[in-house]
C-alpha cells in the first residue's frame, strides 16, 4: 500500500506541475515555446485527475489532502472559464447577441436562418458564413463570405483586421461600429486559423503504432497553427487597443480557454461568460470532449447579464453563443 500510495502522490505532484504550466501561456507566446498551449488542450482532463487524487488523500486521512487542496485554489479561475454557476443578475439587459460558427450552413441553412431569425438579437456575428444564410430586417456586413456581421442598428463603420491569403494565412477577423441607443460600440468578429482535423486524424483505434503516428500527426499540426494565432491574436488587439469605443469581441478562437490565445485577447477584456455563465461553456461538439472555442468578451463598461450555449440548436458542430448585456453605465 505504501508504495501504491507513493505512485499516487509522484502522479499528483506531476499534475499539479503541468497545471501550473498551462498558466504561463499568460506569458510565454507559442513562438518560444508552444508546449505550454499544448497542454491547455488537456485542462479538463488534468483538473479533473487532480481532484479525484484529492479526494484518494481525503479518504486516506493524509495531511497531504489540504496542502494540494490549498494548492488547488489556483486553479479556480481557469476553471472557470470552462465550467461556472454564477447568480442570476437583476439589471435589465438592453443589448442581445449571438456567435455562431455555421460551417457554412452545410447542415441546415434554412433551419440555420429561422433560428437567427426568432432569436430577436440586437447583433449576430457568423463565421464559416457562406452565402446561404441572410437575416430579414437587418443592416449586414459581409466583405469575405467566411464573417458576416448582422445589426439591427445602424453600422456606421467597418473594416477587415485579418485577410486571408489561403497560403500562410487562412483566418479571419473584422470590426463593426455600431451606433446603439445614440452611443457607438466596437464589435470585433473572429475566426481564427483552424487547425482541419477530420474525425478520422483524431480517433484512436487501440492499435499502438497506428495510434502514435496519429499523435505525433496532431501535434505535428497544432504547434504551427499555435505560432501563427500568436500573430493573427498581435493584428485584432490593435483594433481592440485603438478603439475610440467600447468593444465586444466574439467569435470562433479555434483556441481552448488557458491558452496563449485566450489570456491575450481577454487581456483588458472580460469574459461575458465568467459574469454571467452557467454550467458548461463546451461550444464545440463534434468530438465527445469538452471543447470551448466559441467567446464573448467585452469592455469592463459593458455588464453581463446572462450568457448561454444553446445545445438545442444542432445545425453546426458549433452550438450557438447567446448572451445579453446591460450599456447602462
Amino acid at each position: 500500500m505504501k508504495i501504491f500510495r507513493l505512485i499516487i502522490l509522484i502522479l499528483h505532484v506531476g499534475i499539479l506541475f503541468l497545471l501550473l504550466c498551462t498558466l504561463l501561456n499568460a506569458y510565454v507566446p507559442p513562438k518560444i515555446f508552444p508546449w505550454f498551449n499544448l497542454l491547455s488542450l488537456g485542462f479538463p482532463v488534468l483538473i479533473v485527475t487532480y481532484a479525484v487524487f484529492t479526494l484518494f488523500w481525503l479518504f486516506s486521512w493524509k495531511k497531504r489532502t489540504f496542502v494540494f487542496m490549498l494548492a488547488g485554489l489556483i486553479f479556480i479561475s481557469p476553471v472557470q472559464r470552462w465550467v461556472n454557476f454564477s447568480s442570476g443578475k437583476k439589471e435589465t439587459a438592453d443589448l442581445k447577441v449571438i456567435t455562431f460558427n455555421i460551417k457554412a450552413g452545410l447542415m441546415g441553412a434554412s433551419d440555420i436562418e429561422k433560428y437567427l431569425n426568432n432569436a430577436n438579437a440586437d447583433v449576430i456575428m457568423l463565421q464559416e458564413a457562406g452565402k446561404k444564410v441572410s437575416v430579414r430586417d437587418m443592416n449586414v456586413v459581409d466583405k469575405n463570405g467566411i464573417l458576416k456581421v448582422f445589426s439591427k442598428h445602424k453600422i456606421i463603420d467597418s473594416k477587415e483586421l485579418i485577410k486571408s491569403d489561403y497560403e500562410n494565412n487562412n483566418a479571419y477577423a473584422s470590426q463593426a461600429d455600431i451606433e446603439i441607443r445614440g452611443k457607438v460600440y466596437r464589435f470585433i468578429n473572429i475566426y481564427l486559423e483552424p487547425f482541419k482535423f477530420e474525425k478520422s486524424m483524431v480517433k484512436v483505434d487501440g492499435l499502438k503504432e497506428e495510434d502514435e503516428r496519429k499523435l505525433k500527426n496532431i501535434v505535428k499540426r497544432l504547434i504551427p497553427v499555435f505560432k501563427k494565432h500568436q500573430d493573427q491574436i498581435e493584428s485584432i488587439k490593435e483594433g481592440i487597443e485603438n478603439s475610440p469605443y467600447p468593444v465586444i469581441v466574439m467569435g470562433d478562437l479555434n483556441s481552448v480557454p488557458n491558452s496563449y490565445e485566450y489570456y491575450h485577447l481577454s487581456d483588458g477584456l472580460q469574459d461575458a461568460f465568467v459574469k454571467a455563465g452557467k454550467g458548461s461553456a463546451t461550444s464545440f461538439h463534434d468530438y465527445k470532449f469538452p471543447i470551448r472555442i466559441d467567446y464573448i468578451f467585452t469592455s469592463k463598461t459593458i455588464r453581463p447579464i446572462t450568457y448561454k450555449v444553446d445545445r438545442t440548436v444542432k445545425f453546426s458542430d458549433h452550438y450557438p453563443v447567446t448572451a445579453t448585456f446591460s450599456l447602462n453605465n
